[in-house]
C-alpha cells in the first residue's frame, strides 16, 4: 500500500507520467496503469480522505471475489491426493475434468486461487519449543569421507554420524566405518559421553536396522537399541516416517556439519580413520564456539546455560553392546551361534529361545527369563555344555571319540572302522560325533547285522558317511552279495603297436 500511496502522489502531485513513475518505484508500468485504472474505479482522489487506511484501500483496490452459491466448490481433497500421486498430473487437467461436470463451474484462474487457499491450509508449520534436556535428534550425514590405506593404498568410505541437542543446537560428529548397529549403538555411547549426560528423549530416524517397525503408535525398537535406551534412561521416539519436520533440528544440523566441517576438509587426504576423527574434533570445537547470525551467543554457552545442567547423569560403567537372535533349541538342548553350541537345560528341547551374545557372554532367554549364561567361545565345531542341564541319564556321559568306536564295534568290525573312517575325514573328530550317532541308531531301526553288511559294503564302495549308510538300508543293498573287485594286469594297458598274444597264436606265424 505504501507503494501505491507513492504512485499516486508521483501521479497527482509531480505529474509525472507512467514509465517515469515506473522508474521511480522500480515496480513494471503496466502495474502503474492498473493502480491508477483502479483508483479511477473506485472515484477516489488525491489526496485520500484520512478515513482511508491501507486496509481499507487494499478493499476497495482489490476486492475480494465471493464464492459463486450456485456452484459447488470443487472436491480439492481428492485433487490434491491425486497430484501427490501422479507426477505428470496438472492443475489445468483437473481444471479441465472439473468442467466437464460442471460446465458453469469456475474458470480456470478462479479455480487456481480457490485451490491455492485451500491448500496453503495443509502447509502451517507448529513452531516447535525445546526444554532444556528434553531431547537429543541423531542422523547420519549425506556425503562420506575418503580414508586412504598407507600400506595399499586402497580408499574406503567412512560416514559421518552426527547429533544435536534440542535447546541449545550443541552439536555432535564423528566418523564411522559403517552404519550397522554396532557402529550406531557406539556413535551414541560416544555422544552421550561428550555430551556429559543424557537427555530424556533420543529421536532418530526410522533406520532399518534401529527400528525394525517404524509404526507410529508402538514403533518396535531393535532389541540392542532398546538395551542401550535402558542402560542410558531415555525414551528413543523416532521421527515419522517421511516426516523430516520432526527431525528438523538434526537436518539443520547435518546441513551445518556438511558446510562448515566436510567441506573444511575437503583437501586434506587422511591415512586412518582416528586422523580423521582428530579432524573434525577441532573443527567441531570452532563450530560450537561460533556466534549464531540472530543470537549474541554461541553453542557452547547455551549447552553450559541451559542444557548440561538438565541432562541426567550417565551410569557408572559404559554401555556394552550385545546382539540379540532368535533360536531354536536342538533335540540334544544345545543352542547354536555362529557355529559354536551352548546348551540349555534339557527340559526347554525345542523351545524358541532368545540369545544375547556380548563380546564375552552367551545370555540365553526363554520368556524374557535367563536360563543359561556361558562363556562366547569362538571355536566353530565345538560345544560348551554345563553337566547340569544333562537329564540325569546323561549326567556321567560324555560321548569321546573311543566311546563311539567301542560302541561301534559292538555292532561289527565294519562299523568300528567306518566310524574311524568319518571322525579321520573331519577337521576335528567332534565334528563327525553327529554323523557317527547317526549310523549307530540305523542299527536300532535295520538291526545291527544289516548295519554291519551295509557298512562292509560302504567300506568296498568307498562311501562313508551316514547318507550313504542310510541309502543302502532304505534300497536293501545290504542284502545283495558283495561283487569281488578284480584286480587289473600287470600289463593291462594296450597299445596299437603291442602285438597281444592273439596275433602269435594264428598258424603261420613264426
Amino acid at each position: 500500500m505504501r507503494k501505491i500511496r507513492e504512485v499516486l502522489r508521483l501521479k497527482f502531485e509531480l505529474g509525472l507520467d507512467n514509465r517515469q513513475i515506473a522508474r521511480s518505484c522500480s515496480i513494471p508500468h503496466s502495474s502503474v496503469a492498473n493502480y491508477l485504472r483502479r483508483i479511477h474505479a473506485t472515484g477516489l482522489t488525491w489526496p485520500l480522505p484520512p478515513e482511508i487506511t491501507d486496509p481499507a484501500l487494499d478493499v476497495k483496490l482489490f476486492p475480494v471475489v465471493p464464492v459463486r452459491r450456485d456452484v459447488p466448490l470443487p472436491d480439492f481433497a481428492s485433487m490434491h491426493s491425486e497430484l501427490l500421486r501422479h507426477k505428470h498430473l496438472t492443475l489445468e487437467l483437473l481444471w479441465q475434468e472439473y468442467k466437464q461436470s460442471y460446465p458453469d463451474g469456475y474458470q480456470y484462474s478462479w479455480f487456481c486461487d480457490l485451490y491455492g487457499r485451500w491448500s496453503h491450509k495443509l502447509d502451517i508449520v507448529l513452531r516447535q519449543e525445546y526444554r532444556a534436556g528434553e531431547k537429543m535428534f541423531v542422523d547420519h550425514a549425506g556425503p562420506t569421507v575418503a580414508v586412504v590405506d598407507p600400506d595399499t593404498g586402497l580408499v574406503q568410505d567412512s560416514s559421518i554420524f552426527v547429533a544435536v541437542l534440542g535447546a541449545s543446537n550443541y552439536t555432535f560428529a564423528e566418523a564411522v566405518w559403517k552404519r550397522d548397529l554396532p557402529s550406531w549403538i557406539g556413535s551414541h555411547t560416544r555422544t552421550v559421553e561428550f555430551f556429559h549426560g543424557v537427555a530424556a528423549v533420543t529421536v532418530p530416524d526410522n533406520w532399518k536396522t534401529g527400528v525394525k517397525d517404524p509404526c507410529y503408535y508402538e514403533p518396535d525398537l531393535n532389541p540392542t537399541y532398546r538395551d542401550w535406551a535402558e542402560h542410558y534412561g531415555t525414551v528413543i521416539i523416532p521421527a515419522r516416517v517421511r516426516k523430516p519436520r520432526d527431525k528438523a533440528k538434526v537436518e539443520g544440523a547435518v546441513l551445518i556439519v556438511e558446510r562448515w566441517i566436510l567441506a573444511a576438509l575437503r583437501k586434506r587426504t587422511f591415512f586412518s580413520l582416528g586422523e580423521l576423527n582428530e579432524a573434525i574434533r577441532e573443527l567441531l570445537i570452532k563450530l560450537n564456539q561460533r556466534k549464531f547470525r540472530k543470537l549474541d551467543t554461541t553453542r557452547a554457552k547455551l549447552f553450559e546455560e541451559i542444557d548440561r545442567p538438565a541432562l541426567k547423569f550417565l551410569p557408572a560403567t559404559p554401555f556394552r553392546f550385545a546382539e540379540w537372535k532368535k533360536a531354536r533349541v536342538h533335540p540334544d538342548y544345545h543352542v547354536e551361534f555362529k557355529g559354536h553350541y551352548y546348551s540349555v537345560p534339557y527340559r526347554h528341547a525345542h523351545a524358541e529361545v532368545e540369545l544375547r551374545v556380548s563380546e564375552k557372554t552367551v545370555e540365553i532367554l526363554l520368556n524374557g527369563e535367563r536360563i543359561a549364561i556361558h562363556a562366547r567361545s569362538y571355536i566353530q565345531g565345538k560345544h560348551s555344555t554345563l553337566p547340569a542341564h544333562r537329564p540325569k541319564k546323561h549326567q556321567d556321559l560324555e560321548w569321546t571319540t573311543s566311546r563311539i568306536t567301542d560302541r561301534a564295534a559292538e555292532v561289527g568290525t565294519a562299523t568300528a572302522t567306518l566310524v574311524e573312517q568319518i571322525m579321520a575325514s573331519r577337521p576335528h573328530p567332534e565334528l563327525g560325533y553327529r554323523s557317527c550317532m547317526g549310523v549307530l541308531r540305523l542299527g536300532k531301526r535295520y538291526s545291527n547285522e544289516r548295519l554291519e553288511a551295509a557298512c562292509r559294503r560302504a567300506l568296498a564302495m568307498n562311501a562313508c558317511s551316514y547318507r550313504s549308510i542310510k541309502s543302502i538300508l532304505e534300497n536293501s543293498l545290504d542284502r545283495q552279495a558283495l561283487e569281488p573287485v578284480e584286480s587289473p594286469a600287470v600289463h593291462a594297458e594296450v597299445h596299437v603297436n603291442v602285438r597281444g598274444a592273439e596275433y602269435y597264436s594264428k598258424e603261420g606265424v613264426a
